[in-house]
């Protein structure tokens, strides 16, 4: 398997989650790892580094 499959959020999510917050990939990943499904916290924690 790739590496790509393995991850627990397919990477164009991630990129998709970083653009919309503007925040860098590795952060979006590290945020979307941390909270999973939890959308609603997930983008909390986004504003909290995009400010």
């Amino acid at each position: 398997m790739s590496e790509q499959a393995q991850a627990a959020t397919p990477l164009k999510d991630v990129i998709t989650f970083a653009k919309k917050h503007r925040i860098e990939v590795e952060d979006a990943q590290k945020i979307l790892d941390q909270y999973g499904g939890d959308r609603k916290n997930a983008d909390k924690a986004a504003r909290r580094i995009a400010a």
